[in-house]
């Protein structure tokens, strides 16, 4: 009989693992069957009004505008698996291109180049008189520590199981002082409390980006938000081939074979509930079909809100981690879940989503930040919830109107109060998130004619805020220990893989598509039985000498 694969989760991982199977596999569209509760994961997102419908999701007052979660930032040099397969992909706006050529040729006709990474009470940190950010502020404990991390082989990675970065530099906490930490932080989403061993395979792996972190130079952003310029034309490949998507049906609990010393991992079955209709069933997976489960995602559970409506915290544990959970009962080399879903206070952050139905706030931000729309992500580092924002190239939504302004900012500390609002930033409804935005743009606005002059023309310009309080946003991020992960393809696994950032592989980092992709890309060559020396080549910059020198003079700007 015909193989077949069931995909549970339908963001970027499994869809890669769909196509890998294709292109690679040879297989037919028809024998791959992809299940998800929701379209748009972790990468940007659609009309705010999409969102509703979705899993988990609340009926919001105002759905007008629309809804960015969050964001990430492509990278040219380091994400060899995501060029690769999309260049297999075809473009959905210039037919003949693939999703590679668009966003690449996209990218470099609008390269970034941030002249505000970071803003004080004293305005930008440039300029004669300023606390210059181009300088990274080490002192030399900083440095020993950072560089001793960096340089730390492989084979002791161990020795960092369960350590944070506090511990990590508890001889120079000056460091969290530092701009590099307010850039870095910020960047990627790390926290204090976050782990050291990621930090240091972020360090490794984006040595690049560590000498231009402060222009965020080496960003590469796509035409439109992620979800439609990566995720809809991967969806569209796959539906082209008779692939088949179904959504609301929720996995619950997979069955396993007996064999007798309880080590083969082989999945007979997969319990499902559908949550539309309360529906509840059996799959009966063969022992030669593939299983691929997206064993964690960082928007579970997350909770809207809009303008006049705060967030209502979601409690729920994860549902993708409580599936990984029911399996790592069976057995004991499928990692710890609750390492990363166990506790929201090292992973939660919140975003809010602006739209105005005109451009002057956008204008506003252009003047007082001194850059175009698509080079920023400014971080306002006297916020105490520490606030940045986002501002894409306009359009940053196909569906958007050209008086239209679309942009996105996150709180990293969504329990701590506001500066100029005073309540905690969980409890503000989407009015009082851009009030707290308006104020620190205010603060750093330094013309005769002030942004707080026209408070009242920026407001009626507002068509919606929509709060997006995340409580696993930062998880992959979460203190770990070797073994906290299962592997992609665990030992002794016969069908089941796990592909999504909280799957454990070699060398490369998590908060990434490339991570996800090259997980997808690990399984179906390991089921396949194609050799991983023909998996997509990885740079290893830490390996080249100019790279690391140009680093370790960074070190000392």
């Amino acid at each position: 009989m015909t193989q077949h694969a069931y995909m549970i989760g339908t963001g970027i991982g499994n869809l890669a693992a769909a196509i890998y199977l294709i292109r690679d596999g040879g297989w037919q569209g028809n024998q791959i069957t992809l299940m998800g509760l929701e379209k748009h994961g972790a990468n940007d997102g659609a009309l705010a009004a999409d969102y509703q419908a979705e899993y988990g999701n609340n009926a919001l007052k105002n759905s007008k505008g629309f809804l960015a979660k969050g964001g990430r930032m492509l990278n040219e040099e380091t994400y060899e698996n995501l060029w690769d397969l999309m260049a297999s992909v075809p473009s959905l706006d210039h037919p003949g291109q693939s999703v590679t050529d668009d966003i690449l040729n996209f990218d470099h006709a609008h390269p970034t180049h941030d002249v505000a990474r970071l803003i004080d009470r004293d305005g930008l940190r440039i300029g004669p008189n300023k606390n210059n950010y181009n300088h990274m502020q080490f002192n030399n404990k900083d440095r020993a520590l950072l560089t001793k991390l960096i340089m730390l082989p492989e084979k002791d990675e161990q020795t960092l199981n369960d350590i944070s970065i506090t511990e990590w530099f508890k001889n120079s906490p000056h460091i969290f002082e530092t701009n590099f930490w307010y850039m870095w932080e910020t960047t990627f989403a790390f926290k204090t409390t976050s782990s050291a061993m990621e930090l240091r395979r972020y360090m490794i792996r984006m040595i690049l980006e560590f000498t231009r972190i402060n222009t965020l130079e080496g960003v590469t952003r796509t035409p439109y938000n992620q979800y439609e310029s990566l995720i809809l034309p991967m969806r569209k490949y796959l539906e082209d081939r008779g692939a088949e998507f179904i959504n609301d049906r929720k996995i619950t609990a997979f069955n396993f074979k007996d064999t007798p010393l309880q080590d083969d991992i082989i999945v007979t079955g997969l319990q499902f509930e559908n949550v539309e209709t309360g529906e509840v069933g059996e799959i009966p997976v063969k022992e030669d079909d593939l299983v691929f489960d997206t064993n964690g995602a960082i928007t579970d559970s997350s909770s809207l809100g809009d303008f006049t409506t705060p967030v209502k915290e979601n409690m729920e544990y994860a549902p993708s981690a409580l599936l990984w959970k029911q399996a790592a009962e069976h057995f004991y080399s499928l990692g710890h879940p609750d390492k990363f879903f166990g506790d929201r206070t090292q992973s939660e952050w919140m975003s809010f989503t602006v739209t105005t139905d005109n451009h002057y706030l956008l204008d506003q931000i252009t003047r007082i930040t001194q850059q175009q729309p698509g080079n920023a992500l400014n971080t306002f580092i006297d916020s105490s919830a520490l606030l940045s924002i986002v501002v894409h190239h306009q359009p940053h939504f196909k569906a958007q109107k050209p008086n239209e302004t679309v942009f996105w900012g996150y709180f990293l500390y969504p329990r701590r109060n506001g500066d100029f609002v005073q309540k905690p930033v969980m409890e503000m409804t989407g009015e009082e998130m851009l009030e707290e935005l308006l104020g620190h743009l205010a603060k750093a606005d330094k013309s005769n004619d002030n942004l707080a002059n026209h408070h009242e023309e920026i407001m009626q310009s507002v068509v919606n805020v929509i709060p997006a309080f995340m409580p696993y946003a930062s998880a992959l991020f979460n203190q770990r220990a070797l073994g906290d992960r299962p592997q992609v393809v665990p030992e002794h696994s016969h069908n089941l893989a796990f592909i999504s950032q909280f799957a454990e592989q070699p060398y490369d980092m998590v908060f990434t598509e490339q991570y996800s992709i090259r997980a997808a890309q690990r399984a179906v060559y390991t089921f396949l039985g194609i050799p991983l020396t023909e998996m997509t080549p990885m740079h290893h910059y830490d390996k080249d000498p100019k790279v690391m020198l140009k680093a370790a003079k960074t070190m000392f700007r």
